[in-house]
C-alpha cells in the first residue's frame, strides 16, 4: 500500500483528541510520544518500494551477487 498522508493526519488528530481529554498531567509527555511514536512507525511500515531496480552483478552464472545500481522509490 502506498503511504497516505491523510491517514496519518487522522491518526494524529486521534491521539491529539485523546491527550485533550487525559484528565491526568501525570506521565503526559510520556503517554504522548508513546501515542505518536506508535502512530507514526505503523505509518511508516505501510510503505511499499516500487519494484524493478537495477542490479549489477559480478561473477559467474553460478555466483550472482551484487547490489541495486539505483534508489528505491517509496510508494
Amino acid at each position: 500500500m502506498a503511504l497516505n498522508k491523510e491517514t496519518l493526519k487522522n491518526s494524529l488528530k486521534t491521539v491529539f483528541q485523546q491527550m485533550s481529554t487525559n484528565d491526568s498531567q501525570e506521565n503526559s509527555i510520556e503517554v504522548l510520544a508513546d501515542r505518536l511514536s506508535t502512530v507514526i512507525y505503523d505509518f511508516v511500515k505501510t510503505a511499499e518500494v516500487q519494484e524493478g531496480q537495477s542490479v549489477s552483478t559480478t561473477g559467474t552464472a553460478a555466483a550472482q551477487t551484487g547490489q541495486t545500481t539505483t534508489k528505491g522509490i517509496i510508494i
